[in-house]
């Protein structure tokens, strides 16, 4: 079965500056493919390139099998790819249910009677969080008022909804504590559950490894490593993430060089005072 995306050799340039070189990696159903990196590492280019924001410069990138280009976000949502950023795109003071819906809002009636249907949406909204397992005490509350882990996983139900097949997500824990990443990897998990293949973006390699199938680690914007699960362990993962050979490097620099013989004991001899005025 072909990958619903696949990156094979994607390079992109910015002028003279190298942002991406070689990146391969494989979106499957039901999969999370983690993307792992340092500030720096390339992985705002590589999320830009699958969400349609930038054209890549080189590699083939593939959709279902197709090669392909996108020119435009919502070309990408158009074949099925919704990406869900950091800092995610809600109006704080709407309630959940029109937050949900924004952009896409259902309406009946026709004509001067036409109007939005703020029933269907309400109705909507709570069953598909029901069905994401997200028990919202009231779907009317501004979004505001919700946790940034609780924001994320209305993002991620809504992507379902809405008949993404892959779901990019942007570091959707780096901002939260422990208890709240945890409700948020839960909900990514209910999403490759669904059927969905997963791009998990983190510097996290605990979480990553948590709920990924798939690894890629990037390092100033070329690949260092690609893993499946079962070839890598939690540690090792973590130590080439850290730097590995490059931090025992610099553990050896780093390291603290005797002090010279006639600098030792009783040889060092006190400078002499300094004459009075």
């Amino acid at each position: 079965m072909s990958a619903l995306v696949e990156l094979d050799g994607i390079s992109k340039y910015y002028g003279n500056i190298r942002a991406l070189e070689g990146v391969s990696l494989e979106v499957h159903a039901g999969e999370i493919t983690c993307v792992l990196g340092d500030n720096g590492a390339g992985k705002s280019t590589l999320i830009k390139i699958i969400a349609g924001l930038h054209r890549h410069d080189a590699g083939t990138f593939s959709i279902e099998g197709g090669t392909t280009t996108l020119n435009s976000p919502r070309e990408a949502l158009d074949r099925g790819i919704a990406t869900v950023y950091q800092d995610l795109a809600v109006v704080p003071l709407m309630p959940v249910w029109r937050n949900f819906f924004l952009g896409s809002e259902p309406t009946k009636g026709a004509g001067l009677f036409k109007r939005l249907d703020v029933r269907t949406m309400r109705e909507t909204t709570r069953s598909e969080l029901l069905r994401m397992g997200i028990d919202l005490r009231d779907v009317d509350q501004p979004i505001g008022t919700l946790s940034g882990g609780e924001r994320q996983c209305v993002a991620i139900a809504r992507a379902v909804y809405f008949g993404a097949k892959v779901l990019v997500l942007d570091e959707p824990t780096a901002a939260l504590g422990v208890k709240q990443s945890g409700v948020v990897l839960k909900y990514v998990a209910a999403a490759r559950d669904a059927g969905l293949g997963v791009v998990l973006i983190t510097h996290n390699p605990h979480h990553a490894y948590l709920v990924g199938d798939r690894f890629v680690l990037l390092k100033r914007g070329v690949m260092a490593a690609s893993h499946s699960k079962d070839s890598v362990t939690l540690d090792e993962l973590t130590r080439q993430m850290a730097g590995g050979s490059e931090l025992e490097d610099l553990r050896h620099e780093l390291e603290r060089a005797p002090a010279p013989a006639h600098l030792g004991g009783h040889d060092v001899k006190e400078p002499p005072a300094a004459d009075g005025p």
